[in-house]
């Protein structure tokens, strides 16, 4: 009896150990900002889109590049509300005309608030202030863990708190490219969201954070969710202080009063295309939805600029004139 109970405890253990390590290792794979991202280099899910123009990509960098040399760039500082204090940065854009029109422009997985000059200059030549946030573990702002925008959608109701400190009668647009566009959709749901918020936009955000990484996880491994989310939700629980299956946009979506357009490539791979119907229809807000033919993850904008701003300023200046 007594060595059954010792086996019985080693393979306790062991099961405990293996566990562990598996949980951390999903863990550092996808959230620790330490580790480099490798899935993401020359990932097929990520390359260009086959419909972008060469001819036109490259007129619109010529005018981000513009953009860039001949606008003032300034800098907010907020420090997070929760127990880790962090300093958290924001590139911002104050446009030279007197406006009310504000814009929070958020960023992908990995990315940083650099990267968003292209929507950064849209906003900017249709008279709005833009702020560009870093996310928690991105960019020039502090953090450890990457929060897949659920701990981010906190940050943001300090951004937006912060533009109605310095302007109490600004109008707010959000929007947000993939995390981004989750982080915004998260955000929605918030019942201290300020009424100044009046539409919000996101293109290519994901439902939920377990279901992108469990989709995620049959793509690049071929594993199941169970056991492995199970123990990655463990120990982001006990690293980051969030649970994957409770970051979910669809949830926050069905619970915002505000206007929101939905965008999506139906060539996304990485985010899939089918996600945006799943977040569209949680929506019982005015809202509307625009499908980017040939566009992979991200690139709706490159592939067709045309009918992607024009569908944006469209359904915006129906909430901010």
């Amino acid at each position: 009896m007594k060595k059954l109970l010792l086996l019985a405890g080693g393979i306790l253990a062991i099961g405990i150990l293996a566990y562990g390590f598996v949980g951390n290792y999903f863990y550092n794979f996808a959230l620790d900002v330490e580790e480099e991202k490798e899935f993401l280099d020359d990932n097929p899910h990520l390359a260009e889109s086959e419909a972008v123009l060469a001819s036109v990509a490259e007129e619109a960098k010529i005018a981000d590049e513009l953009f860039k040399k001949e606008t003032k760039l300034g800098e907010w500082q907020i420090t997070s509300t929760d127990k880790l204090h962090l300093q958290l940065h924001a590139d911002v854009y104050e446009n030279e005309r007197p406006t009310n029109k504000w814009a929070v422009v958020v960023h992908g997985y990995t990315s940083s608030a650099s990267s968003m000059t292209r929507y950064a200059r849209h906003f900017y030549e249709k008279e709005y202030h833009v702020v560009v946030p870093d996310l928690r573990g991105h960019g020039n702002s502090e953090g450890h863990y990457i929060g897949m925008g659920w701990h981010d959608r906190l940050d943001l109701l300090q951004w937006v708190n912060l533009i109605i400190e310095k302007d109490p009668n600004a109008e707010i647009v959000l929007f947000g490219i993939s995390m981004g566009g989750a982080t915004v959709m998260m955000a929605s749901g918030e019942e201290s969201l300020p009424d100044n918020v009046k539409v919000i936009v996101q293109d290519c955000g994901y439902s939920s954070v377990s279901d992108v990484f469990i989709y995620q996880l049959d793509d690049l491994f071929g594993l199941p969710e169970f056991p492995i989310m199970n123990a990655a939700n463990t120990v982001t629980k006990w690293r980051a202080g969030y649970d994957l299956y409770e970051a979910s946009a669809v949830d926050q979506v069905a619970k915002s009063d505000t206007p929101m357009l939905f965008i999506h490539g139906d060539a996304d791979t990485f985010v899939p295309y089918e996600m945006l119907d799943e977040v569209y229809r949680a929506a019982t807000v005015e809202k509307e939805k625009l499908i980017i033919e040939g566009a992979g993850h991200g690139d709706a904008e490159k592939v067709d600029p045309e009918l992607y701003w024009n569908t944006v300023w469209s359904f915006v200046e129906r909430y901010i004139d």
